[in-house]
Protein backbone atom coordinates (compact mmCIF):
# COMPACT_ATOMS: atom_id res chain seq x y z
CA UNK A 1 0.00 0.00 0.00
CA UNK A 2 1.29 3.44 -0.97
CA UNK A 3 -0.98 5.50 1.31
CA UNK A 4 -3.68 4.64 3.83
CA UNK A 5 -5.81 7.38 2.27
CA UNK A 6 -7.03 5.39 -0.72
CA UNK A 7 -9.45 7.02 -3.17
CA UNK A 8 -12.01 4.33 -2.31
CA UNK A 9 -12.64 6.23 0.94
CA UNK A 10 -13.90 9.32 -0.88
CA UNK A 11 -17.52 8.21 -1.39
CA UNK A 12 -18.13 7.39 2.27
CA UNK A 13 -16.40 10.61 3.31
CA UNK A 14 -18.71 12.79 1.22
CA UNK A 15 -21.76 10.79 2.37
CA UNK A 16 -20.81 11.21 6.02
CA UNK A 17 -20.21 14.93 5.65
CA UNK A 18 -23.61 15.35 3.97
CA UNK A 19 -25.34 13.18 6.55
CA UNK A 20 -26.56 10.19 4.55
CA UNK A 21 -25.67 6.51 4.29
CA UNK A 22 -22.60 5.61 2.25
CA UNK A 23 -22.95 3.55 -0.96
CA UNK A 24 -23.60 -0.13 -0.33
CA UNK A 25 -20.09 -1.41 -1.12
CA UNK A 26 -18.10 1.64 -0.05
CA UNK A 27 -15.08 1.40 2.22
CA UNK A 28 -15.04 3.47 5.39
CA UNK A 29 -14.71 7.24 5.35
CA UNK A 30 -11.41 9.08 5.62
CA UNK A 31 -11.31 10.12 9.29
CA UNK A 32 -8.63 12.75 8.71
CA UNK A 33 -10.79 14.54 6.14
CA UNK A 34 -13.91 14.19 8.30
CA UNK A 35 -12.23 15.63 11.37
CA UNK A 36 -10.66 18.52 9.50
CA UNK A 37 -13.89 19.46 7.70
CA UNK A 38 -16.14 19.17 10.75
CA UNK A 39 -13.98 21.58 12.71
CA UNK A 40 -15.22 24.33 10.39
CA UNK A 41 -18.91 23.69 11.06
CA UNK A 42 -20.79 26.06 13.39
CA UNK A 43 -21.59 24.72 16.84
CA UNK A 44 -24.70 22.59 16.74
CA UNK A 45 -24.32 21.79 13.02
CA UNK A 46 -23.31 18.26 12.07
CA UNK A 47 -23.31 18.19 8.28
CA UNK A 48 -22.66 20.12 5.08
CA UNK A 49 -25.58 20.81 2.74
CA UNK A 50 -23.46 21.49 -0.36
CA UNK A 51 -20.52 19.59 -1.88
CA UNK A 52 -18.42 20.51 -4.92
CA UNK A 53 -16.02 17.87 -6.22
CA UNK A 54 -13.45 18.93 -8.82
CA UNK A 55 -11.79 16.01 -10.63
CA UNK A 56 -8.72 16.92 -12.70
CA UNK A 57 -7.34 13.90 -14.52
CA UNK A 58 -3.85 12.43 -13.98
CA UNK A 59 -2.48 14.96 -11.47
CA UNK A 60 0.23 12.91 -9.78
CA UNK A 61 1.55 13.53 -6.30
CA UNK A 62 5.13 13.84 -7.60
CA UNK A 63 4.14 16.97 -9.53
CA UNK A 64 3.13 18.79 -6.35
CA UNK A 65 6.57 19.25 -4.68
CA UNK A 66 8.35 19.70 -7.99
CA UNK A 67 5.98 22.35 -9.41
CA UNK A 68 4.47 23.75 -6.23
CA UNK A 69 4.02 27.21 -7.71
CA UNK A 70 1.56 25.79 -10.24
CA UNK A 71 -0.63 24.54 -7.39
CA UNK A 72 -0.72 27.78 -5.38
CA UNK A 73 -4.29 28.79 -6.36
CA UNK A 74 -5.59 25.38 -5.27
CA UNK A 75 -3.53 25.33 -2.07
CA UNK A 76 -4.65 28.83 -1.11
CA UNK A 77 -8.28 27.73 -1.40
CA UNK A 78 -7.96 24.54 0.65
CA UNK A 79 -6.86 23.75 4.18
CA UNK A 80 -5.91 20.08 3.87
CA UNK A 81 -3.60 18.51 1.28
CA UNK A 82 -2.91 14.77 1.50
CA UNK A 83 -1.39 12.00 -0.62
CA UNK A 84 -4.04 9.56 -1.80
CA UNK A 85 -3.56 6.10 -3.28
CA UNK A 86 -5.25 5.14 -6.52
CA UNK A 87 -6.27 1.62 -7.62
CA UNK A 88 -5.03 -0.83 -10.21
CA UNK A 89 -5.06 -0.62 -13.09
CA UNK A 90 -4.47 3.09 -12.63
CA UNK A 91 -6.58 4.18 -15.59
CA UNK A 92 -9.44 6.67 -15.56
CA UNK A 93 -12.67 4.61 -15.64
CA UNK A 94 -11.36 2.13 -13.08
CA UNK A 95 -10.23 4.90 -10.74
CA UNK A 96 -13.32 7.10 -10.89
CA UNK A 97 -15.52 4.03 -10.48
CA UNK A 98 -13.59 3.28 -7.28
CA UNK A 99 -13.72 6.89 -6.11
CA UNK A 100 -17.50 7.21 -6.42
CA UNK A 101 -18.57 3.68 -5.49
CA UNK A 102 -16.05 3.50 -2.67
CA UNK A 103 -15.18 -0.02 -3.81
CA UNK A 104 -12.19 -1.79 -5.29
CA UNK A 105 -12.28 -2.75 -9.00
CA UNK A 106 -12.99 -6.42 -8.29
CA UNK A 107 -16.19 -5.31 -6.56
CA UNK A 108 -17.51 -2.60 -8.91
CA UNK A 109 -16.49 -4.56 -11.99
CA UNK A 110 -14.54 -2.10 -14.16
CA UNK A 111 -11.08 -3.66 -14.31
CA UNK A 112 -9.65 -2.24 -17.54
CA UNK A 113 -10.05 0.80 -19.79
CA UNK A 114 -13.72 0.37 -20.64
CA UNK A 115 -16.67 2.65 -19.88
CA UNK A 116 -19.76 0.57 -19.12
CA UNK A 117 -22.57 2.05 -17.06
CA UNK A 118 -21.97 0.98 -13.47
CA UNK A 119 -24.62 -1.11 -11.78
CA UNK A 120 -22.82 -0.97 -8.44
CA UNK A 121 -24.24 1.49 -5.92
CA UNK A 122 -22.53 4.89 -6.14
CA UNK A 123 -22.31 8.12 -4.18
CA UNK A 124 -24.86 9.56 -6.61
CA UNK A 125 -27.35 6.77 -5.88
CA UNK A 126 -26.88 7.23 -2.15
CA UNK A 127 -27.32 11.00 -2.46
CA UNK A 128 -30.47 10.62 -4.57
CA UNK A 129 -31.97 8.22 -1.99
CA UNK A 130 -31.33 10.92 0.61
CA UNK A 131 -33.24 13.47 -1.45
CA UNK A 132 -30.19 15.32 -2.75
CA UNK A 133 -30.05 16.90 -6.19
CA UNK A 134 -26.87 15.96 -8.07
CA UNK A 135 -25.12 17.15 -11.22
CA UNK A 136 -22.20 15.88 -13.28
CA UNK A 137 -20.43 18.38 -15.54
CA UNK A 138 -17.88 16.74 -17.84
CA UNK A 139 -16.37 16.41 -21.28
CA UNK A 140 -18.10 14.26 -23.87
CA UNK A 141 -16.88 10.67 -24.05
CA UNK A 142 -14.88 10.91 -20.80
CA UNK A 143 -15.27 8.20 -18.18
CA UNK A 144 -17.30 10.28 -15.74
CA UNK A 145 -19.70 11.19 -18.55
CA UNK A 146 -20.24 7.49 -19.33
CA UNK A 147 -20.01 5.21 -16.30
CA UNK A 148 -22.49 7.07 -14.07
CA UNK A 149 -25.29 7.34 -16.63
CA UNK A 150 -28.89 6.10 -16.18
CA UNK A 151 -29.41 7.79 -12.82
CA UNK A 152 -31.85 10.46 -11.68
CA UNK A 153 -29.32 13.26 -11.77
CA UNK A 154 -28.53 16.13 -14.11
CA UNK A 155 -25.86 15.55 -16.77
CA UNK A 156 -24.14 18.46 -18.50
CA UNK A 157 -21.78 17.07 -21.13
CA UNK A 158 -19.73 19.33 -23.41
CA UNK A 159 -16.94 19.09 -25.96
CA UNK A 160 -14.51 21.54 -24.37
CA UNK A 161 -13.08 22.44 -20.98
CA UNK A 162 -14.24 26.02 -21.46
CA UNK A 163 -17.84 24.87 -21.82
CA UNK A 164 -17.58 22.47 -18.89
CA UNK A 165 -16.23 25.05 -16.47
CA UNK A 166 -18.56 27.79 -17.68
CA UNK A 167 -21.51 25.49 -17.01
CA UNK A 168 -20.16 24.57 -13.60
CA UNK A 169 -19.96 28.25 -12.70
CA UNK A 170 -23.51 28.70 -13.98
CA UNK A 171 -24.77 25.82 -11.82
CA UNK A 172 -23.07 27.22 -8.73
CA UNK A 173 -24.66 30.60 -9.41
CA UNK A 174 -28.10 28.98 -9.81
CA UNK A 175 -27.71 27.30 -6.39
CA UNK A 176 -30.06 24.43 -7.19
CA UNK A 177 -27.81 21.36 -6.69
CA UNK A 178 -26.58 19.80 -3.46
CA UNK A 179 -23.72 17.81 -5.04
CA UNK A 180 -21.83 18.94 -8.14
CA UNK A 181 -19.02 16.91 -9.72
CA UNK A 182 -16.83 18.66 -12.31
CA UNK A 183 -14.35 16.74 -14.49
CA UNK A 184 -11.42 18.32 -16.36
CA UNK A 185 -9.28 16.08 -18.58
CA UNK A 186 -7.02 18.71 -20.10
CA UNK A 187 -3.81 17.86 -18.23
CA UNK A 188 -4.21 14.15 -18.94
CA UNK A 189 -4.80 14.57 -22.67
CA UNK A 190 -1.92 17.02 -23.03
CA UNK A 191 0.61 15.02 -21.04
CA UNK A 192 -0.20 11.92 -23.15
CA UNK A 193 0.73 13.88 -26.27
CA UNK A 194 3.55 16.07 -25.00
CA UNK A 195 4.94 14.42 -21.79
CA UNK A 196 4.00 15.17 -18.17
CA UNK A 197 6.61 17.92 -17.73
CA UNK A 198 6.30 19.56 -21.11
CA UNK A 199 5.53 23.27 -21.21
CA UNK A 200 2.17 22.46 -22.75
CA UNK A 201 1.20 19.99 -20.03
CA UNK A 202 2.41 22.20 -17.18
CA UNK A 203 0.29 25.05 -18.55
CA UNK A 204 -2.75 22.77 -18.31
CA UNK A 205 -1.76 21.74 -14.79
CA UNK A 206 -1.72 25.42 -13.83
CA UNK A 207 -5.07 25.87 -15.52
CA UNK A 208 -6.57 23.10 -13.37
CA UNK A 209 -5.48 24.96 -10.26
CA UNK A 210 -6.80 28.29 -11.56
CA UNK A 211 -10.13 26.80 -12.64
CA UNK A 212 -10.61 25.06 -9.30
CA UNK A 213 -9.92 28.35 -7.51
CA UNK A 214 -12.49 30.07 -9.72
CA UNK A 215 -15.10 27.47 -8.81
CA UNK A 216 -14.38 27.93 -5.11
CA UNK A 217 -14.62 31.68 -5.50
CA UNK A 218 -18.04 31.19 -7.11
CA UNK A 219 -19.09 29.07 -4.14
CA UNK A 220 -18.16 31.89 -1.78
CA UNK A 221 -20.12 34.36 -3.89
CA UNK A 222 -23.27 32.34 -4.57
CA UNK A 223 -23.58 29.74 -1.80
CA UNK A 224 -23.97 32.14 1.10
CA UNK A 225 -26.27 30.54 3.61
CA UNK A 226 -24.87 27.08 2.88
CA UNK A 227 -22.18 25.01 4.56
CA UNK A 228 -20.03 23.75 1.70
CA UNK A 229 -17.34 21.07 1.52
CA UNK A 230 -15.22 20.94 -1.62
CA UNK A 231 -12.39 18.83 -2.98
CA UNK A 232 -9.70 18.80 -5.66
CA UNK A 233 -9.45 15.06 -6.32
CA UNK A 234 -7.50 13.51 -9.24
CA UNK A 235 -7.98 9.87 -10.18
CA UNK A 236 -4.43 8.61 -10.87
CA UNK A 237 -0.95 9.89 -11.62
CA UNK A 238 1.34 9.65 -14.64
CA UNK A 239 4.90 9.02 -15.82
CA UNK A 240 7.01 9.68 -18.89
CA UNK A 241 7.67 6.90 -21.38
CA UNK A 242 9.96 6.48 -24.37
CA UNK A 243 9.26 9.05 -27.03
CA UNK A 244 8.71 11.76 -24.42
CA UNK A 245 5.02 10.99 -24.12
CA UNK A 246 3.07 10.45 -20.91
CA UNK A 247 1.34 7.33 -19.70
CA UNK A 248 -0.17 5.66 -16.62
CA UNK A 249 -1.71 2.37 -15.56
CA UNK A 250 1.19 0.78 -13.71
CA UNK A 251 1.55 -0.26 -10.08
CA UNK A 252 4.23 2.31 -9.26
CA UNK A 253 4.18 5.42 -7.13
CA UNK A 254 4.21 7.84 -10.08
CA UNK A 255 0.87 6.40 -11.24
CA UNK A 256 -0.62 5.32 -7.91
CA UNK A 257 -0.13 8.43 -5.78
CA UNK A 258 -2.15 11.60 -6.32
CA UNK A 259 -2.56 14.87 -4.44
CA UNK A 260 -6.00 15.46 -2.91
CA UNK A 261 -6.98 18.82 -1.42
CA UNK A 262 -10.03 19.74 0.63
CA UNK A 263 -11.61 22.89 1.96
CA UNK A 264 -14.81 24.30 3.44
CA UNK A 265 -16.91 27.41 3.14
CA UNK A 266 -19.39 28.31 5.87
CA UNK A 267 -21.90 30.70 4.39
Amino acid sequence: MYSKYRITRTAATVAALMGFEKPACAEEANELVLENARRALPEGTATFDRVLMYNPDAVALWLYPKYTDLFIPAVMNTDLQIPAESVMPSVTPVCFASMYTGAMPEIHGIRKYTKPVLTTDTLFDAAIRAGKKCAIVAESDCSIAKIFLERELDYFIYDTIDEVNAKALELIAADEHDLIVVYNGNYDSTMHKCAPESAEALAELKRNSDDFAALVDAVRTHWKGHNTFYGYCPDHGCHEIDGKNGSHGLDQDEDMLVIHMFGTYIG
